[in-house]
């Protein structure tokens, strides 16, 4: 009696949800058709097909720079070996144009030797032979000159330079001071200017005495 007293007491219990019947819970049909892709998904491949052939073009666009850069380097060798063939035959060219112009001028010298040797010494003096070999010696050394040679013969007094002079010995001389060249025993040659390469050298340095320092 009283557990139907509580039970009216308390109303009309709602009715649960597992009572209802399956065909009263709405139903929700999908069409997977109407569903937009995912971003980034395969879909038709579009997106795809095109990254490959931008990369495919840009490695044709590399390929091509790598070929005209090869092409580059072996044109600039080429030429630069043309150039060292080009070099090396003006500096022969030079070389031989330096000799020729000293054998011609030389050759001149020799023709004065064949006419001194020409001449009877029965009717010439002494004096006279040596008179024409200082005519020779005189265009010798102007054929030399023109060339650039140039001679060191320095006189008693004169400052000893290491490197252009040699002293060979140490002479006593009244009135040099000591360190002083006293004589020259051989005379020394220089090449001066372009035909030294830019500066004078020393081909030979004149061998010469010195006053002693004490």
């Amino acid at each position: 009696m009283n557990a139907n007293t509580d039970h009216n007491s308390g109303g009309p219990t709602p009715p649960s949800p597992s009572n209802q019947p399956d065909d009263e819970i709405p139903q929700h049909e999908w069409d997977i058709s109407d569903a937009a892709p995912l971003e980034g998904g395969g879909g038709s491949g579009g997106s795809g097909g095109g990254a490959s052939s931008e990369l495919q073009a840009k490695v044709t666009k590399l390929e091509q720079d790598l070929a005209e850069a090869n092409s580059r380097a072996l044109r600039a060798m080429a030429d630069f070996q043309n150039y060292q063939k080009r070099s090396l035959m003006n500096e022969s060219i030079a070389k031989a144009s330096g000799v020729a112009g000293v054998v011609t001028g030389v050759v001149t010298v020799l023709d004065h030797f064949d006419l001194a040797l020409q001449q009877d010494i029965t009717k010439v003096t002494a004096e006279q032979l040596i008179g024409g070999v200082k005519v020779i010696r005189e265009e010798l050394i102007r054929v030399l000159q023109l060339h650039g040679v140039g001679i060191v013969n320095p006189k008693p007094g004169d400052d000893f330079v290491p490197g252009i002079h040699e002293a060979i010995m140490q002479q006593h001389a009244e009135g040099i001071a000591p360190g002083k060249v006293v004589a020259t025993f051989q005379a020394g040659y220089t090449l001066a200017g372009g035909a030294a390469g830019g500066g004078e050298r020393v081909l030979r340095p004149a061998k010469v005495s010195v006053a002693p320092s004490v």
